[in-house]
Formats: structure tokens, sequence, C-alpha cells
């Protein structure tokens, strides 16, 4: 800090511009009430927003120092010392969070009420771990809709869902009426992460099928909200022979049956011909009125993509086809500090 910007800080309490301010702010606390004991998160998280702006215009107008900050953290806590939010770390993540969404084009009302709809420990772990705008508007708008706590939050943004949803390969476009078509094309991920599960590589089908189901509430979270669990190896008879879906659910959304299918390796045409066939036997035998059409969804460790196109394209029942991984890639960050091929070579004297 520069001798000029500490002597500016040090007298503050001097300064009747500043008085003036924090006078005014000092009334807006009383008239809001804020107490940490009774508060409402939507009062608290407008009044941040407010204070936010306020501290970033005054920071570019004011010629308070640097040690602005720390000084009115301190005569906020002095006149309101039962409220925890007032510190210097906090007021610094209250203007961080402002500037955030307003970097660029400023959000609209509509924007703001959403941001204080969520607590205040959400939205600190939207913005420190999203890229863009868009990224956390999303998290905001989901954690509202689906009521996520925090720890649900932190885990759907770590698995990069934002990039997922609505991602996957499927016809229903094609299969489903558009209202329908478009909802059920958002239930779907491409890429399903399982991180949750521990599986020796060579694993199959069965082995799978047993460690979701054992971890069924961590598979219904990344399946998505809505996704009801009916059973599984659920057996279906057609003519004479008895045949069994590997996992079956109802959507309360979609207000259909989900037909869900796995497979250890890579898609295969002959995979989408016989899910069709197991979701054409639930229509016929479990789908009841008011049920809409039963959905079928693929997951296969591989896939190529203009095979899975070829295949469903003449496919008469909705299908979706996804990918699943049982481990995340690694985050940027370590990938960028991990050395590259040509460097290792390079460090073994290129006896690789």
């Amino acid at each position: 800090m520069s001798k000029a910007n500490n002597s500016t800080s040090l007298g503050l309490n001097h300064n009747s511009d500043y008085r003036r301010w924090l006078k005014d702010l000092k009334q807006k606390v009383q008239q809001t009430q804020i107490k940490a004991a009774v508060q409402v998160n939507t009062t608290l998280l407008t009044f941040y927003w407010e204070l936010g702006a306020d501290i970033v215009q005054r920071q570019s107008t004011a010629n308070w120092g640097d040690g602005f900050l720390k000084q009115l953290s301190k005569d906020l806590m002095k006149e309101f010392p039962d409220i925890k939010g007032f510190s210097e770390r906090n007021l610094k993540y209250i203007r961080q969070w402002f500037l955030f969404y307003s970097q660029g084009q400023a959000i609209g009302q509509q924007a703001v009420a959403q941001l204080a709809q969520v607590p205040w420990g959400h939205n600190l772990q939207i913005i420190s771990k999203c890229q863009s705008v868009d990224e956390a508007q999303y998290y905001i708008r989901s954690t509202i809709e689906h009521g996520w706590s925090r720890n649900v939050l932190i885990h759907q943004i770590d698995s990069g869902l934002w990039q997922r949803e609505g991602d996957a390969l499927s016809n229903f476009s094609a299969t489903l009426p558009a209202v329908q078509s478009d909802l059920a094309q958002q239930t779907l991920k491409d890429p399903y992460v399982f991180d949750f599960l521990t599986l020796t590589k060579s694993y199959n089908e069965k082995e799978l099928e047993q460690g979701l189901i054992e971890h069924i509430t961590q598979f219904l979270l990344e399946l998505g909200a809505g996704f009801a669990y009916m059973g599984k190896q659920v057996k279906l008879q057609v003519g004479t022979r008895d045949f069994y879906i590997d996992l079956l659910f109802y959507h309360a959304r979609l207000h259909c049956y989900v037909v869900i299918e796995l497979k250890a390796g890579d898609f295969e045409p002959e995979h989408a011909g016989k899910l069709n066939f197991y979701i054409k036997a639930v229509d016929e035998q479990l789908r009841k009125e008011g049920d809409a059409p039963t959905i079928g969804i693929l997951l296969c460790k591989n896939k190529d993509k203009l095979v899975a196109e070829y295949a469903l394209s003449d496919i008469q029942k909705p299908i979706g086809v996804s990918e699943y991984q049982l481990t995340q890639s690694l985050p940027e960050n370590l990938q960028s500090q991990l050395p590259s091929v040509e460097e290792i070579e390079q460090e073994l004297g290129g006896e690789l």
C-alpha cells in the first residue's frame, strides 16, 4: 500500500463523504432488518447485491484508498455485531460476486432475483467454479428447481453437468411429439459419469448393473430429477419366451417408462434393435392410459456417432444413446501440470 493511500484510508473517519455514505448504509441495514438469527435469504442477498454495486461504484469514483474495505468492515461489525456477513473477507466476496455477473452486459432484475433465491454459500461455490455467466445461471436455475444441497451442487458442477446435459444422440425428434421430444432430450446426458463405482477393468454388464443398484442414490442423482426406480432384470414374456430388462424406471415429469440397457463395450447396431423390442414390450404390457410413449436409453462404454445415427434412423421407438465414464478426466489445471509424451521422451533421451 502506498503512503498516500494509507494516509487516505486512515483518514476515512474524518471524510464527510464517507461518513455520510456509511450513515446511509447503516440505515439501510436497519430498515431491511437483517439479523443473523432471523434473516430471510432473499432479503439478505438482495442487500448484498446492492452493497456489491455500491462498493464497486465507490471504489471507482471515491479516493478512499486501499484500506476502504477493511475500514468499512470494521465500522459495520461495530454497529451490527450480531451479523456475520460484514467481515472484510465476505465484503470482498460480495464485490467479486457482483463483478462476476456484471461482466460484459449487466444482467436483468429477474436474474438478480434468481440469485437471491439461492443460499450465499451456493452462490460462492458457483462463481468460484463456473467459467461464464451462462454456466453459472444454469446452476442457479437448477438449484432452485431441484433444491440441491451445497454438496450436490458441487458434485454437479465438478462432473460438468452443464456441458453434458441434453447432449446425447437420440431419435426423439422423429419419434415423439415436439414438447415431449424437447423435454426427453433435456433429460439425457452424454457422457454419464459413474465415478462412484469401483469396477475391475474386465467388468461385464451384470457387474455394472449390480454396482449401480448398490449405489442407487448416486445413480439417480446422475440420471437427473424425475427418475423413479422400478426394478432390475424386469421380466417380460413375449410369446413363449422370457426377456429381462436391465433397469426399468418411471419418469415423473415425462410421465413414461424408461428402459435402460447397459453395455460394457462399444455400441453395436443390434443393441438398438434389441432395445426397440424391449420398448415395444413395455408399451404393450406395462404402459397405462395417460402414460406417454416409453423411452429407451442405451448406455455403452464407447460409440461411433455415425454408426449410432445409422442404427437409430429407422427405429420407430424413441431411443437415446450415451456413453458412460467410470472416472472423470483429469481437471484442466492438473492436465497442464503433467508432462507431454514429447517431454517424457526428451527426458528419457528418446528411448521410449
